[in-house]
């Protein structure tokens, strides 16, 4: 005798542990039940479903019927008597009735006058309480993948509101450098290239990762994580800044090369706010606070303009501009710098203003401003690259640095020597 009390407890466990509805769970031992009692006592096409009682533990089955006329169903003439017959037309679309599965809508009005075409008819069932062992194992089998079913649908929805989001969870593996992260419910995988470069974590240990899209699989739901996103960055300020979280302050756009620099370019909607400031926040307390979370990565944030000269200006610092001219047609700004700041116009690699072209969308050229010599001459050039990359990290970014003979001469002006390309992919 099933004991109701422990069964409902049972439930309100599933219930609160794997966050299925206890209606789904309901209906998941309803299907098997019926699956059970069709197996051992049904017939070919019948259509058989169960109502279980929570209250009193009885079940009850019932034999459903869909309404037909001869628009839908042809019938089969097999014998004499059982009134069957077939239209043996090719094009005939019409499915073969089947006594056990359909009624005739002339049939179904004599029970139901406002019955009509597909509607169900509903036919009680004698209950059954002995069934045998492969019925048994065709209900416990359904019981399985109906409650998997709605766990995974559980998941998507409590997870796929988070897409787009930080969240944290504690390292359960690592296998070939991929960082497996449990989620309790799910499991995350963070790839080695979406980990910053130099980044170590331990079994046990917790993570936090940009979660940039939730897929079902068919071996689970797959949560994909990224440490290396620009994103990532974003939701950290949000964090730490409630000026951002708040919208007040808005980030514009980021240029990230994980692991050693950013750029963030930042704007207020209220003229009494500093946007940089409020990133920065006090002593640099909010700013400090997100570099040790990306492993000492260097962040700088520069106000953002609708002047694209003042912007593309902003996007070389710490290099201080002497001056710029843009071309619109080939979206292109070609700066001027003193020769004392050539260096750091241009960045180790390239790296200051290959992330100003990612970051302000616009192909920039760096060209110094003393000797006669040198005058004119472009010292540094990139391509248009955009100022986000995908979820990868493919981004493309490519600087050219290109060789002038006042370069070598002059001593002070730590620029390089010869032509040099870095890509990334």
């Amino acid at each position: 005798m099933l004991d109701i009390k422990t069964f409902k407890s049972a439930l309100e466990q599933l219930e609160e542990e794997k966050k299925i509805p206890k209606e789904k769970i309901l209906d998941a031992i309803e299907q098997a039940m019926a699956a059970a009692y069709k197996k051992d006592y049904g017939k070919k096409g019948q259509i058989i479903r169960a109502k279980f009682d929570l209250e009193t533990g009885k079940t009850d089955f019932f034999q459903i019927k869909i309404v037909v006329d001869d628009t839908i169903t042809k019938v089969e003439e097999e014998n004499e008597d059982e009134k069957e017959y077939s239209v043996k037309d090719e094009n005939d679309e019409r499915v073969r009735f089947n006594g056990e599965h359909h009624i005739m809508l002339e049939d179904a009005k004599k029970i139901k006058k406002n019955v009509e075409l597909n509607d169900e008819v509903v036919f009680p069932l004698e209950a059954k309480e002995d069934y045998g062992r492969i019925a048994a194992q065709t209900a416990k089998q359904v019981i399985i993948q109906r409650i998997r079913e709605a766990e995974r649908t559980s998941i998507i929805d409590e997870y796929g509101t988070k897409e787009g989001e930080i969240v944290g969870g504690i390292v359960q593996k690592i296998e070939r450098g991929n960082i497996y992260v449990d989620f309790n419910r799910a499991t995350g995988i963070l790839p080695v290239e979406e980990q910053i470069p130099g980044e170590f974590f331990q079994r046990g240990q917790r993570i936090r990762a940009y979660l940039y899209s939730v897929e079902d699989t068919q071996r689970g739901i797959n949560l994909r994580l990224s440490r290396t996103h620009p994103k990532f960055i974003e939701k950290l300020f949000a964090i730490e800044a409630p000026e951002i979280e708040n919208g007040t302050v808005e980030i514009k756009s980021i240029a990230r090369e994980a692991g050693a620099r950013s750029k963030i370019a930042v704007h207020s909607n209220d003229e009494h706010i500093d946007p940089v400031g409020s990133c920065v926040g006090q002593k640099g307390t909010r700013v400090n606070t997100i570099t040790q979370e990306l492993l000492g990565e260097k962040i700088d944030i520069i106000p953002w303009s609708e002047d694209p000269r003042q912007f593309v200006s902003n996007s070389l610092s710490p290099a201080k501009v002497l001056s710029i001219e843009i071309d619109e047609k080939e979206h292109k700004a070609i700066i001027e710098v003193a020769n004392d700041q050539l260096s750091l116009a241009i960045g180790k690699g390239g790296q200051n203003v290959r992330l100003a072209a990612k970051l302000t969308g616009w192909r920039i050229d760096i060209k110094g401003d003393g000797l006669p010599a040198q005058a004119g001459k472009i010292v540094a050039s990139t391509d248009d690259l955009p100022a986000y990359g995908s979820a990868e990290g493919d981004q493309g970014e490519k600087v050219e640095v290109i060789e002038t003979e006042t370069s070598k001469e002059s001593k002070d002006v730590e620029t390089p020597t010869k032509k040099t390309k870095k890509n990334k992919k």
